[in-house]
Parts: structure tokens; sequence; C-alpha cells
């Protein structure tokens, strides 16, 4: 006879049950415990997995493009190429922010001996900007001489030198096993992915590649779709305050890319950006409300290339998580376990929420 505790299809929720659950969670303590543990030794393992996953296309389409089945020269020919772009993107970002953090170092001290008069913006909000930052500070900071000082001073500190040495060196190491990290991984990846299967218990296979396969979904979505998107979002952003001729666009174009790496987090951007078109209005004399509203209409723009044609395009119909859970997944892993946290918070919390589905709610596909 059914008991009333199995209506509904659902499982009752026995002894052997509730010790398999509570087993289930101090397994998950213990692993997010041994985490915060040897952060500083995965730090550098996951920081490589991650960059071998996200390069791992490249080396694929560099496969089919030379007509090659071994990963060797592949891999080598990726890594070449990534360096070349990384290095001229650099190349040409470096100087041109040089200047226009000096160029902006002279605006903003104008801004703060001037006095400016703008239809409809009262004068106590420029009262209430000059008020609250220290405009000293943020010259000295965007002042080439500033730099310049710096780097002299920590060429010179030879005690410094010394005492950091070790850090240095640890330093400089961490970063060479990560660049060996990331040649292991490329070189065999397809190999660790079928290792990583045949590892599966043959009778729990079926449920843990299901599993494993929410957690592709959402790498696919947040790490390559996301970061192909937000890279292109950075670029047009760019390119539409470099045509309005905004202080610093370009800057803060790539950094509102950044921002879009979590959906829609780029509209924080909208204070940075009035306060750089005050800027404006100050340097030039021109009118704020003209090149306010040319940097709305930036920002339009580019969000309706990114739903009607980026997002179609690179992700497909498929939903990744909501962006409130990504942004309250990266708060919460960051803040647990730092940077490493950032790079884990995604497959944890799709690990967190497909193990929920199936084993607690028991929801199928």
């Amino acid at each position: 006879m059914e008991t009333e505790s199995n209506v509904g299809g659902r499982r009752p929720y026995t002894f052997d049950r509730v010790v398999r659950i509570l087993f289930s969670v101090v397994s998950l303590l213990a692993v997010l415990y041994l985490l915060n543990v040897l952060k500083g030794v995965l730090l550098p393992f996951l920081v490589a997995c991650l960059i071998a996953y996200m390069l791992e296309p490249l080396v694929k389409w560099n496969m089919r493009w030379m007509h090659l089945r071994k990963r060797f020269i592949p891999v080598i020919t990726t890594l070449l190429e990534t360096c070349v772009l990384v290095g001229g993107f650099l190349a040409i970002f470096i100087p041109y922010m040089a200047g226009e953090c000096t160029q902006m170092a002279d605006i903003i001290r104008k801004y703060a001996t001037t006095q400016v008069q703008i239809p409809y913006i009262s004068n106590e909000i420029h009262k209430f900007i000059r008020e609250n930052i220290d405009f000293d500070q943020v010259m000295r900071l965007l002042s080439k001489d500033e730099w310049k000082s710096l780097l002299k001073t920590a060429l010179s500190s030879s005690w410094n030198f010394l005492t950091s040495g070790v850090a240095f060196i640890a330093g400089a190491v961490s970063w060479l096993i990560v660049l060996l990290y990331v040649v292991f991984i490329m070189l065999d990846y397809e190999r660790l992915m079928l290792s990583f299967r045949q590892l599966v218990p043959q009778n729990q296979r079926r449920r843990v590649l299901r599993i494993f396969s929410d957690i592709k979904d959402a790498m696919n979505h947040y790490f390559r779709g996301q970061a192909l998107i937000a890279f292109l979002v950075g670029v047009l952003f760019s390119i539409g305050f470099y045509i309005i001729d905004l202080p610093m666009g370009v800057i803060l174009g790539l950094f509102i890319g950044l921002l879009n790496m979590v959906p829609y987090l780029q509209l924080i951007s909208l204070p940075i950006a009035t306060v750089l078109c005050l800027v404006w209005c100050v340097s030039t004399g021109g009118n704020f409300w003209v090149i306010f509203w040319e940097a709305m209409a930036v920002y339009v723009i580019v969000q309706c290339i990114q739903d009607l044609f980026l997002t179609p395009k690179i992700m497909g119909k498929a939903m990744g998580l909501n962006p409130a859970i990504i942004l309250l997944s990266l708060s919460i892993w960051g803040c647990l376990l730092g940077f490493m946290g950032l790079i884990i918070a995604l497959p944890l919390t799709t690990l967190l929420l497909s193990y929920y589905n199936m084993y607690v709610v028991e929801r199928g596909d």
C-alpha cells in the first residue's frame, strides 16, 4: 500500500537517505576546506585549466587548417598566435593609455579650478563632486611624472629589492608553472577528458555525466560565449566613445566590456560616463547635454547590437544562468576562496544546482 510519504511519486526521507544527504553535505564542506587550504597550490593549475579551456577552440581550428591529427604543432601555433595578439594589443594600448591619462590629468586640473554653468544641472552637484573627490590625488595618479618617480624608486631601492627578492622569485616560478601547466594540459586535453569519463563508475556514469554536461554548457556560455561577447562589446563601446571624442573613451569602453562578463553589469558605468561628459564640457567649452546624449546613444546602440545580433549568434537560444545568480555566485565564492573562487564559482554553482535538481527535488532532464 502506498503511504502518504510516497504521494506524488517522491521518495520518502528514510534513515538511509538522510544519512546519504548528511554525508554529501559533510563531504562538500570538507572539499571547500581543502580548497581553502590548498588554494595557493591549486590556483596556478586552475588558471592554466581556464586558459587551456579558452584556447581549445583555436587549437581545433588550427588542427583542421593544418590537416593534422597530432596536437603538438597546433598547440605551439596557438600559443604563438595568442602571444602575438596580446603583445600587439599591449604595444598599441599602453602608449595610448599613457597619453590619455596625461591629458585627463590636465582636464581634471582645469575642472577643479573652473566654475561651470550647465543648464538644468545645479551647482550643488559640482560642489558635491569637488568636495568628495581628491582631484590632487587623482592628478598625481594620472601624471606621467608620478609613474617615472615610482619606477625610479623601485629601481634605485636596492634594500627593497633584496627583501622582496624571495617573493619576486616565487612569483616568477608560479607564472612559469602556469605556463607549463597550460602546455601540458593543451597537449593532452582530449585524453584528459576521456580519462575523466572512464574514472566514473559504470553504474553512476549516466547521472554524473549528465551533471557535468550541465557544467559544460554553463562553461561554454560563460567563459567562451560571454567572454567573446564581452570583448566585442568592449570594442564597440571603445569605437563609439572614440567617435564622439569622450575623454578616456577607449579605456572606458574596454572597462565596460570587462564588466559585461556579467550580463548587463555595464550599466554601473553610467555614472563614470556622466562624469567624463562633465570633464569634456569643461575642457572644450562644449555643450554638456550634446556629449551626454551622444554617450547615451552609444549605450543604446551597443546594447541593441548585443541583444539582437551578438547574443543570438554566439550564444544561441539556449540561456545560461541568470545574471543575478552569476553575480551572486562570483561574490560568494570570491569572498570564500579569493581569486581561485572567482575561477571555480560558475562550475561549483552549476554543480550544486544540478545536484539539487537531480537528488533533492528529483527533477529529470
